[in-house]
């Protein structure tokens, strides 16, 4: 590999591996109250247009990045909109029990 693919590769598992953490957490607490719907869809289309240009440009580690980002970006927005996203219980909790 020739060092500039491997730059790119490096900045690519970093910008992606960075939003991993948060896709976890929304993901296992299902809790997408803090997020923004419209934030969210204007990053996912920034991304498939970012994935679009690593395709035409035939750059892998742009491809790459994006592919990922973006499958993980669209896990948490349609959390988002479908409005699904509700903070688990709390074990014990008689919130709406009477």
């Amino acid at each position: 590999m020739d060092p500039v693919s491997a730059l790119g590769y490096a900045a690519a598992a970093c910008t992606t591996l960075s939003f991993l953490p948060q896709v976890v957490r929304t993901l296992r607490t299902r809790d997408t109250s803090g997020i923004s719907l419209w934030m969210y869809l204007l990053f996912c289309i920034g991304v498939a247009l970012w994935l679009a240009y690593g395709i035409a440009r035939a750059d892998a580690p742009i491809v790459v990045a994006n592919l990922v980002t973006l499958g993980l970006a669209s896990a948490v927005l349609a959390l988002k909109a479908r409005g699904d996203a509700r903070p688990r219980r709390r074990p014990g909790s008689t919130h709406g029990q009477t």
